[in-house]
């Protein structure tokens, strides 16, 4: 019978340590092209990679840059157990890429959601400052399901009580090309979260294509309503910057893809995934053997991928703590 109530409370306890951390995302995609296609970065084959690696890990939510309507149904065909929200950055609609927040359908409920646009009229499609390209900023309220942990329950009742726990998500990406257009797009997104979340915790993802060095990327650690995630967390892995321009041997210490929570808000890992995949060689070597490994143990050469020309960004925040 010890044991029995022993396994039990085991088994509650480690259900209610998990309830109370979510995984969260970012990342950008790589928009589908022919460019890249004849280059060999095929979007048939990287939608695969991409969403194997997601439902993989598994994540309650992330936002995604980048993504074209074509690629966004893809994506929402092959993702596990996901909906999205977003607009196409062009018209409000479907046109162009969207910056798109996917959430796990049955940890999360969406209470509200909206855009707007990076630029001086945040309320409609339009470039913004020195931009290059029309951006826009995709937001949700969500809650989620927390368990209720001051209120004390028998052992064998129907498990803890939950009580709702209200965030917000905010997702975008600014523009690669003007430094006027990053610099004021952080100040507008600064004044949107203070205005939308009031005091309501905050998830900020996105490519924000400055890096930690970045003054313009101290516009959102100073705001007093964000810090990076990367900088709080208790765990790391981060072996690489975010950005690999497709080549599998490139290095740097730069991040442009920032997860950034509320200041309340406790970190428990951050990582960088730098996942690849492999196609087969025009003019392989074929069956390579290692003098050190079993025989029947056979190598062909194959090239290496990245499935995107950004490494995604999985962050573990503590519910809990994010109040």
């Amino acid at each position: 019978m010890k044991k029995l109530l022993l396994f039990a409370f085991i088994i509650v306890a480690s259900m209610q340590l998990t309830a109370q951390q979510m995984l969260v995302g970012s990342y950008n995609i790589r928009y589908k092209n022919w460019n890249d296609s004849v280059q060999g970065e095929h979007w048939q084959k990287r939608c695969q990679v991409i969403c194997d690696q997601v439902n993989f890990m598994s994540p309650d939510i992330f936002g995604t840059q980048e993504v074209l309507w074509e690629q966004l149904q893809d994506m929402k065909n092959a993702l596990d157990g996901y909906d999205y929200i977003g607009i196409g950055r062009d018209d409000g609609e479907r046109g162009g890429e969207h910056e798109a927040i996917f959430y796990k359908k049955d940890k999360l409920r969406l209470l509200n959601h909206g855009d707007f646009w990076l630029s001086e009229t945040p309320e409609k499609p339009g470039l913004g400052w020195d931009a290059a390209c029309i951006r826009i900023c995709t937001w949700g309220k969500f809650s989620a399901k927390v368990p209720d942990l001051n209120q004390r329950r028998g052992l064998f009742n129907r498990g803890p009580r939950y009580h709702e726990k209200v965030f917000y998500f905010f997702n975008l990406h600014m523009d690669h090309v003007g430094v006027v257009a990053r610099r004021e797009a952080a100040k507008l997104v600064v004044a949107k979260i203070r205005e939308i979340a009031q005091g309501t915790p905050v998830i900020l993802t996105g490519d924000f294509n400055v890096d930690q060095n970045d003054e313009i990327y101290t516009i959102f650690t100073n705001s007093g309503l964000l810090k990076d995630s990367y900088d709080a967390a208790r765990i790391r892995f981060a072996e690489n910057g975010t950005f690999n321009a497709f080549k599998t041997n490139y290095f740097t210490t730069s991040r442009i893809d920032h997860v950034f929570v509320s200041p309340s808000a406790e970190v428990e890992a951050y990582g960088v995934f730098t996942d690849s995949y492999w196609t087969p060689d025009d003019d392989p070597d074929d069956n390579i053997k290692a003098s050190d490994a079993p025989q029947q143990i056979s190598f062909d050469t194959y090239i290496r991928h990245n499935p995107s020309d950004h490494y995604p960004v999985f962050v573990r925040v503590k519910l809990d703590s994010v109040k």
